[in-house]
């Protein structure tokens, strides 16, 4: 018997709304009963290979019924969302304007079985603490030196826990450091979306704890009318990690400090300059916009250039004078790498000025 599970689950508690955003599947009750027979040995317990987690390249439509409880575990409020063709959820309630908050969440699945409410489980979103310290960070080649450009290599990293390719140790400190100085972190990575049990358990095995991670699906790639993703974005990251990182900012607010931590192999010192050339800068989004559209990590559709340029004029009027917030980038590349990446990024003119953002460091 299949049943409906969270796959994906993020929730942010601001002063007015809770965000959440979530991908759902189904799970077999063998795949439960496996769990359940694996809890009560955790000597047999092994950290997730991606490859457990392909069946999540399915879609299906889910509804959800969503009970808000208070603090004191009151039913204070109940919403029905529909999710996209994917699983997907993306909405946003309103917290009350009076008497007691909105603290948890009950989730429970109602379109699979007509009739039934099937429990799903309790959420307890996210805080966003004040002041607003966000940190948001790229996994791949960030976190961890992984390797995906032969066949083998992508044939292994599919095979086997993450903890087979190795860490990268200075990037590790640097993110634990920021948590003590309490910034709250997420992942954003161009990994693909079942790749996320994989990453929570390494995350967790190296003392990083956050259930704010953000992954590609590969469902929208080949999706023929989506519009979302295509076959280009598996290689072009401009456009999806634009599109997660301003997502994460409309759904915590501008924060007081915001930390990016990214890796030089790809395009994250670009993608990262764009979002300051907003928040910091103050640059016009069309005229950012006129000056990166040739660069090979922002090729987009024409359903992408709408977006992107509806979600930057969104994030720059969250923006004012008074609330532009400090912001600092940080690159892990190697020592041979640097030269040829400030060539590449910096002729931009817009990203030569704010290139006193950026920190390279050597991992």
């Amino acid at each position: 018997m299949k049943r409906p599970h969270l796959v994906h689950f993020t929730g942010i508690e601001s002063d007015e709304y809770i965000f959440v955003r979530a991908s759902m599947s189904f799970s077999t009750e063998a795949k439960f009963q496996m769990l359940e027979e694996l809890n009560q040995n955790f000597k047999e317990l092994v950290p997730t290979s991606p490859i457990q987690s392909l069946g999540l390249l399915s879609s299906d439509v889910f509804r959800l019924k969503v009970i808000g409880l208070s603090e004191t575990g009151q039913e204070i409020l109940v919403r029905s969302f529909e999710s996209d063709s994917f699983g997907g959820f993306n909405f946003k309630i309103t917290q009350p304007e009076t008497g007691e908050r909105v603290r948890r969440l009950k989730i429970f699945e109602t379109n699979t079985k007509q009739g039934l409410e099937l429990l799903i489980g309790s959420f307890i979103p996210t805080k966003i603490f004040t002041p607003k310290k966000i940190m948001i960070t790229d996994f791949d080649k960030t976190l961890v030196d992984t390797k995906y450009s032969t066949a083998r290599e992508l044939y292994q990293s599919l095979k086997n826990p993450l903890n087979f390719f190795p860490p990268v140790e200075s990037s590790i400190e640097l993110i634990k450091r920021l948590i003590v100085e309490e910034f709250q972190p997420f992942v954003v990575s161009a990994s693909p979306h079942f790749y996320e049990n994989a990453i929570r358990d390494w995350l967790y095995q190296n003392q990083i704890f956050t259930a704010n991670i953000f992954l590609k699906d590969y469902r929208k790639i080949f999706a023929l009318f989506d519009g979302d993703l295509t076959p280009k974005d598996l290689k072009s990251q401009g456009f999806y990690k634009l599109n997660h990182i301003v997502n994460i900012l409309l759904m915590t607010g501008v924060p007081e400090d915001l930390v990016l931590v990214g890796d030089g192999f790809e395009s994250d010192t670009l993608i990262y300059l764009c979002v300051a050339a907003i928040l910091v800068g103050r640059h016009d989004p069309w005229a950012l916009w006129n000056a990166i559209k040739k660069e090979e990590s922002f090729r987009l559709t024409n359903k992408q250039h709408f977006r992107f340029l509806s979600k930057f004029y969104q994030l720059k009027n969250m923006t004012t004078s008074t609330n532009r917030g400090r912001l600092k980038i940080y690159i892990r590349c190697r020592a041979d790498q640097l030269e040829k990446l400030e060539n590449r990024v910096f002729k931009l003119d817009f990203a030569n000025q704010l290139k006193h953002l950026v920190t390279y460091y050597v991992g």
